[in-house]
């Protein structure tokens, strides 16, 4: 194995990264105190979908806990959750994740179970037909089936009846031409309804491989020990790595698109999305982070203070910002919610104010807290064995870099109000903007 130190601000002892010859990376972190945290992370998300099978990675993350050769649907939980454990799984564009937090018991006694479990499901779930559910037609009102291909499609309905999800959507699927990071992560009930158990079984096979995954443990524990526990439990039998799919990244337009829909809603709801800089691009995302921070980050934010806290005349009910960051490029967005009638008025004012972050120069009072408050968010995340195993599955995952932690305090402190304004210039510029609107059918 390749071994790879890297100094984790915030923890006394320096995170070791293993990476073993298929592949497959083994990340230990200390953490002092009785919880543990033991995740796996897998390198697949809606990036490796297509319109055939999109929603496959959210449904398969579903079924991961549907039992293994070894242990029937439902134990898994049963088991750790009587050790006390907190058990769950997230998908997204870049990655699936899989985490289990708990005490780590005597002598460490429960954490070696947790990942003698967690390595079982990680490597041999069954997806079991009668968990899945048959194929069926969507349109068909009479099928009642409780499992889980329904339970998928529920809340995929419950997701698209979201107002937000509404007006997120649009303006995703209008930023991207042709790279998979247009298409909703949930996918669709119409494919739900239709991907059979071989769909995807073939797609855990393919993307669930050595080089794809990275295990994180987190906690205080004897770290050779739990290492050689973890190369034994994780034992992939020759399973092959997955194809390599580098994805070129979409380039902005160069003119402003506005797409308006019209819904069931009271208020109307706008999103302004931008195409950002690769996650592991470190200095340019936390620019962007400093400048969603002064923009709309909160009630002392620009927006907040403009739009909301100082108007005569009530128009919004909310002014904010949202910075995303994916491994091919991330999203930049600026979100207001306000009355219907006064549309052309409060995209004026919306538009002015990310004008006036050239025009109304950011002070270095607005800088030095904007800082603070990164600094701040950056040490919560080193205070429990959740947060600092995730922060590591990002940067490993996302970033392909846990050695970028090691600057990110030093190039935060270097950031100027230059480097902010020239952030700006290059990023959120309204001519290479999507404007996504959602608005009452009265309005149409």
């Amino acid at each position: 194995m390749i071994k790879t130190s890297v100094k984790y601000p915030y923890l006394t002892q320096d995170a070791e990264i293993y990476e073993r010859e298929n592949g497959h990376k083994i990340v230990l972190a200390h953490k002092e105190g009785e919880l543990v945290n033991v995740s796996t992370w897998v390198k697949t998300g809606s990036i490796n979908e297509n319109d055939i099978n999109n929603g496959i990675s959210h449904f398969l993350e579903h079924l991961m806990f549907k039992g293994t050769h070894k242990h029937k649907a439902g134990e898994f939980d049963r088991i750790l959750e009587a050790k006390g454990a907190i058990v769950n799984a997230a998908t997204w564009k870049d990655y699936t994740f899989y985490y289990v937090t708990l005490p780590k018991g005597k002598d460490d006694g429960d954490l070696y179970l947790a990942i003698e479990l967690h390595a079982d499901m990680m490597l041999d779930p069954v997806l079991p037909e009668d968990e899945i559910g048959s194929p069926f037609d969507i349109n068909n009102p009479s099928v009642t089936d409780k499992r889980e291909r329904h339970v998928v499609i529920e809340e995929i309905r419950m997701r698209k009846d979201q107002n937000w999800t509404k007006v997120y959507n649009e303006c995703n699927r209008n930023m991207y031409k042709n790279h998979p990071y247009k298409r909703d992560v949930i996918g669709t009930p119409e494919i739900i309804s239709q991907v059979t158990r071989e769909d995807i079984m073939n797609y855990y096979r393919t993307f669930y491989s050595p080089e794809n995954m990275t295990t994180i443990i987190v906690g205080d524990f004897d770290k050779k020990a739990v290492l050689e526990k973890v190369e034994k439990e994780f034992d992939f039998k020759g399973r092959k790595n997955a194809p390599k799919h580098i994805y070129e990244p979409d380039k902005p337009e160069n003119h402003t698109v506005t797409v308006i829909n019209n819904a069931n809603v009271n208020t109307s709801y706008l999103m302004i999305g931008y195409l950002g800089p690769k996650a592991n691009n470190l200095k340019e995302n936390i620019e962007l982070d400093i400048i969603s921070i002064i923009l709309g980050d909160s009630t002392s934010s620009r927006m907040y203070q403009n739009l909301i806290e100082k108007q005569k005349e009530p128009i919004f009910n909310l002014a904010e910002t949202e910075h995303y960051q994916f491994k091919d490029g991330n999203n930049f967005f600026v979100q207001a919610n306000f009355k219907p009638e006064k549309r052309e008025e409060a995209l004026e004012l919306v538009k002015k104010e990310i004008n006036g972050l050239l025009e109304n120069r950011i002070t270095q009072e607005e800088l030095e807290k904007a800082k603070k408050k990164i600094k701040s968010r950056f040490a919560y995340s080193a205070e429990t064995v959740s947060e600092i195993g995730e922060t590591i599955g990002y940067y490993m995952t996302v970033c392909e870099d846990l050695k970028l932690i090691e600057d990110y305090l030093k190039d935060l402190d270097e950031i100027s109000i230059e480097d902010t304004e020239n952030a700006v210039r290059k990023y959120l510029n309204l001519n290479n903007a999507v404007i996504s609107i959602l608005e009452p059918a009265s309005q149409k």
